[in-house]
């Protein structure tokens, strides 16, 4: 390509993206669109066709190409300084700003615009209101009673900590069971995908905080296998959310939460329980940590001790690393207008409100 066309074609790139933004912004407003014509349209077949084509490997596609995607980056920048003095310096930043264009572009383009998409409350037919705190105590109490009782049918290690015998590939084979499962009743939720692949750097992903991602690019749930056992099955549910076209963080908990309760295997069912456990007590101990306090107590030795292993595993990887990764994931969340509007606690915690609220209805 010569000059003066690749340099018009970047500008083009760089052009396109306060149009994508303004886009972005306007279909905001029309989620039902959205919903029909992107998430469940054009873009369902694009996710899957990614996740059969990377699936074909037995490592995280996405774990090499971030690194060379980065890589790129910091060279072109590189670039841009060293040639200051031949009269480049603007050439190559009109590079480096078509390569971040079209980047963001083509997230927009194959995942995105799920952030617009329909709420999965709407999907569910849940009806999202303000809740009480008793009703919020509730919650907590029925949720502890069911994981007590969830507790005593896993494996447990000579910790007395729960674990799964096969580990994280038993898991990510398994996964699948629970969205069968829950996808008779939300169909939103079907469809076929590869499995979760297992995040090589996953020692140094735990300095971040960070417990799994999905990387649009590649179709690919990828999961962080050093989190201890009770947590695996949740957070595999997670990302495969995400690779589901839904894109809300709260909501992809939510929906690990649902595909796990309707997984056929116990430890399944424990590890969604508990995500709903963790998040509400969460809830609670924000507006009454006398309430908190009190449920707590109802913990089984079980729950108990799976608890307090997995505080002492993520205790060794407290530091700035992990601020800096909550910093900028909030951010980006934030840029993607992730917000939990007039809701009371959050809205992972809101839908299991209206789920608890219209079981115990019915």
């Amino acid at each position: 390509m010569k000059k003066s066309k690749r340099q018009r074609f970047q500008i083009i790139l760089i052009v396109l993206v306060p149009i994508f933004i303004l886009l972005n912004s306007i279909l905001r407003n029309y989620p039902g669109f959205v919903e029909k014509y992107y998430s469940t349209g054009i873009d369902k077949p694009i996710r899957q066709f990614l996740s059969f084509i990377t699936g074909i490997f037995p490592f995280s596609v996405a774990e090499f190409l971030f690194f060379i995607l980065v890589m790129v980056l910091l060279v072109m920048i590189i670039l841009m300084f060293v040639r200051i003095r031949k009269g480049e310096f603007f050439r190559r930043l009109l590079a480096v700003g078509a390569y971040v264009s079209a980047l963001y572009i083509i997230f927009m383009l194959v995942w995105g615009f799920n952030y617009d998409r329909l709420s999965f409350d709407k999907i569910a037919g849940l009806k999202m209101e303000k809740s009480s705190e008793k009703e919020l105590y509730n919650l907590c109490s029925n949720l502890i009673d069911r994981a007590n009782t969830l507790r005593k049918s896993v494996k447990e290690n000579e910790q007395r900590v729960m674990y799964i015998p096969g580990g994280y590939q038993d898991v990510f084979k398994r996964v699948q069971l629970g969205y069968d499962s829950a996808s008779k009743l939300y169909p939103e939720l079907g469809g076929k995908y590869g499995r979760p692949k297992p995040v090589l750097l996953s020692e140094q992903m735990c300095y971040t905080g960070i417990t799994g991602i999905y990387m649009p690019y590649t179709g690919e749930p990828n999961v962080n296998i050093k989190i201890r056992d009770y947590m695996l099955p949740c957070t595999a549910a997670h990302e495969m959310a995400h690779q589901r076209g839904f894109a809300r963080e709260d909501e992809a908990n939510y929906i690990a939460y649902v595909t796990c309760t309707a997984h056929p295997d116990p430890d399944f069912q424990y590890s969604g329980v508990m995500l709903a456990v963790i998040h509400s007590m969460n809830a609670l101990a924000d507006v009454n940590i006398d309430d908190c306090r009190e449920l707590v107590k109802k913990y089984s030795e079980g729950v108990r001790a799976d608890l307090k292993d997995d505080n002492a595993f993520w205790a060794r990887y407290e530091g700035q690393i992990e601020k800096i990764s909550d910093n900028v994931n909030n951010a980006y969340l934030k840029s993607n207008g992730q917000k939990d509007g007039v809701q009371s606690y959050g809205r992972m915690v809101d839908l299991l409100l209206a789920d608890y609220r219209n079981k115990t209805v019915k």
